[in-house]
């Protein structure tokens, strides 16, 4: 049978009508921070969401477009009304392609809408001005008047387990522009029940309150929202996606919260913290539980937070598969070990010989590979020649059935918030525009809020003048690559001697995951780290 997030929220609309399905904040204008929250209650949502899929339908069938046309969606995805504009666009009988806020080139979105054939663009307002060039009828994401759509009936829309039922993009960029995957029908089933068993509550006689992960324009809180929706859970809103320990304390102890889902780089702020704040390590060890997911927490933090009782939570994925593997959890000694989430299909291949080459271990490096006959199999487009999807992740087997990640065979990097980086094609674009400038590079980041290029150079020159230089003549190629993918202030070149960067023993090359060891302290400064 299909699910999808329709279906998910129609039946608890249903059976639970008046509980709270988001606690969205209520801001003080004199201090900027949270005041409390507003409830809205499943009924109110689905209310919501119908009147938007009017409003949506009848503006989107003025333009001429037939159903099950794709419609990209550039908003981003933080807020209840962005939610609305999602559903209520998949409701109406179309396909949301959605973009963030954090590929903000609008060239690059116009190549996208092409490449996946769509007919509109539904932007956020910010975006008004730059989109004069759009090649499709492009609408302002405002919220409808209830009493203006009443007239308007909505079809309920037949679909095959093959119908494409949304669009994401990569977190990363190849060539400058990501690629597009799109999630069938069956995808988006297998993510229904997959998202069931990762958001079960650990006390059914209670409604959890869990927290909103990112963007709605990205997989991973798409993903958890379904699974909350399952359980009739409620997703609190805080006023910034990094919020405060502060806050953390506040949305638990005003708005609820009792399960917190966070990104690793945003969760190992909070332990960081907690290891000088009885009172806020305390409160984290109370919770039902603590999921992250995106990046590994620094084994540091996360031995600590086993150590100090805190219920740790690993939620392993991607964009293209959703999520795939959950820890143990508990306290015993396999709590970190991760295992596929039930209902899965999948293979962990050696890697060919050759390729463990700089790994210092005598225990075999598998590669997750997503079966053809798994309901998350990613869309052909993308799978390998073989028919199945190989994620290019690499794990250990210690104990049967359960896995230790351990990297990926690529040179992609994950940023804070889990978004992947293609450092190899922002050192290519280096040696290439700046050649007679550079000796050796290397992009490091990994967990951080924008890559940092390493340099030994190959001329005498002002360090700083040098920095200026390369952002010069890099400056067009990262105009075109998310947020997190840039590099366009001197602060994020760091020079260094020549023969500085640390070298593989046999060929010479940098180690990327050594440069981000012996330069921690120097990355932490830059961000802003507290030590």
């Amino acid at each position: 049978m299909i699910q999808s997030h329709l279906s998910v929220l129609e039946t608890t609309a249903t059976i639970s009508p008046l509980s709270v399905v988001f606690k969205t904040p209520i801001i003080d204008i004199f201090s900027g921070q949270v005041q409390e929250w507003q409830s809205i209650t499943y009924q109110q949502f689905q209310r919501d969401v119908e009147t938007h899929a009017k409003h949506w339908a009848r503006t989107l069938a003025n333009d001429g477009l037939p159903p099950r046309s794709v419609v990209g969606l550039w908003i981003g995805g933080f807020t209840y009304t962005d939610v609305l504009h999602i559903y209520g666009v998949s409701r109406a009988g179309y396909i949301p392609q959605l973009f963030s806020v954090r590929l903000p080139n609008p060239a690059v979105i116009y190549e996208l809408l092409l490449r996946a054939k769509a007919k509109a663009l539904i932007h956020d307002s910010t975006f008004a001005s730059a989109l004069g060039n759009c090649p499709v009828p492009t609408h302002l994401a405002t919220s409808p008047d209830a009493t203006k759509e009443q007239g308007v009936l909505l079809p309920l829309h037949d679909v095959d387990e093959s119908d494409i039922a949304f669009v994401f993009h990569t977190s990363g960029s190849t060539s400058g522009i990501p690629k597009l995957v799109p999630c069938s029908y069956r995808w988006l089933t297998s993510a229904v029940h997959k998202s069931h068993q990762a958001s079960r509550p650990r006390n059914p006689q209670k409604q959890d309150v869990t927290v909103w992960m990112g963007s709605m324009c990205h997989i991973g809180q798409t993903f958890m929202l379904i699974g909350s929706l399952q359980h009739g859970s409620c997703t609190i809103q805080p006023s910034t996606i990094a919020f405060s320990p502060e806050e953390l304390m506040k949305m638990i102890h005003i708005g609820g919260l009792n399960r917190l889902n966070q990104f690793a780089a945003f969760l190992a702020n909070h332990l960081r913290r907690s290891r000088s704040d009885a009172k806020l390590l305390s409160t984290l060890v109370g919770l039902d539980e603590v999921l992250y997911s995106g990046l590994p927490l620094p084994r540091d933090e996360e031995e600590w937070a086993y150590a100090h009782g805190v219920p740790l939570k690993n939620l392993f994925g991607s964009t293209e598969c959703g999520a795939m593997m959950l820890s143990v959890g508990g306290h015993g000694s396999n709590a970190a070990l991760l295992r596929p989430i039930e209902g899965t299909s999948y293979a962990f291949r050696p890697i060919a010989p050759g390729q463990e080459q700089g790994h210092q271990t005598t225990a075999r490096l598998l590669e997750l590979v997503i079966l053809a006959g798994s309901g998350d199999c990613p869309d052909v487009s993308l799978r390998h020649t073989d028919g199945d999807f190989h994620t290019g992740d690499l794990f250990q087997e210690p104990a049967p059935g359960m896995y230790v990640f351990r990297g990926r065979d690529d040179d992609w990097i994950k940023s804070e918030n889990s978004l992947r980086c293609d450092t190899k094609a922002i050192e290519d674009n280096a040696r290439a525009t700046c050649g007679s400038l550079i000796g050796e590079c290397v992009v490091v980041g990994s967990g951080r809020p924008s890559p940092v290029m390493f340099i030994e150079p190959a001329v005498d020159m002002d360090h700083n003048k040098l920095k200026k230089e390369i952002i010069r003549k890099t400056r067009h190629f990262h105009s075109r690559r998310y947020l997190h993918e840039r590099i366009t202030s001197a602060n994020m070149i760091v020079i260094v001697p020549p023969k500085t960067l640390p070298r593989t023993a046999n060929k010479g090359n940098i180690r990327r995951k050594a440069v981000e060891e012996a330069f921690k302290d120097q990355l932490d400064e830059i961000f802003g780290v507290r030590q």
